[in-house]
């Protein structure tokens, strides 16, 4: 689906934590700009820092993908400690993986809106349409994956 929000799990049902659900307003993403995101997920294994991320982004030209590099900790970087980011995005005083309020297991963070701030982002990451794939992993365990497409407008 292009031009669409659209996410799915991509661990093979193997992974200890899945993404039950996920809402992304509006579609396309605009930046500068406001974003609603709400989730949910559930784990069967206790979530704990440092939790490394590996992402891999890829935009669409034409009916070609094309992997995007790691420049300025944007595009198909790794994070060695996912934490260490959100707590500049998250209240000081909240532990991570707070916000996602923990629930023996289930987690969800209700609608929550983030702002996108007027970003001087390259060139080849502007309008178009975007798929992501996001490895979570924890001690060299892979603890969730998941992949969504979305389209960015600025």
């Amino acid at each position: 689906q292009v031009g669409g929000f659209a996410w799915e799990n991509c661990g093979d049902g193997k992974d200890p934590a899945v993404l039950q659900s996920l809402s992304v307003q509006p579609d396309p993403i605009a930046i500068p700009g406001s974003v609603r995101v709400s989730a949910a997920g559930s784990s069967s294994k206790t979530m704990a820092s440092p939790l490394k991320v590996l992402l891999v982004v890829e935009k669409a030209l034409g009916d070609l993908w094309i992997q995007l590099p790691c420049v300025d900790q944007l595009g198909s970087c790794t994070y060695n400690d996912v934490c260490t980011i959100l707590d500049n995005l998250i209240p000081p005083g909240t532990t991570c993986p707070e916000p996602l309020l923990t629930y023996g297991g289930s987690y969800s963070l209700p609608a929550s809106d983030f702002i996108l701030p007027e970003m001087e982002l390259p060139a080849w990451m502007t309008n178009g349409n975007y798929r992501v794939r996001v490895t979570l992993s924890s001690s060299g365990e892979q603890l969730a994956c998941v992949k969504l497409a979305f389209a960015l407008q600025s």
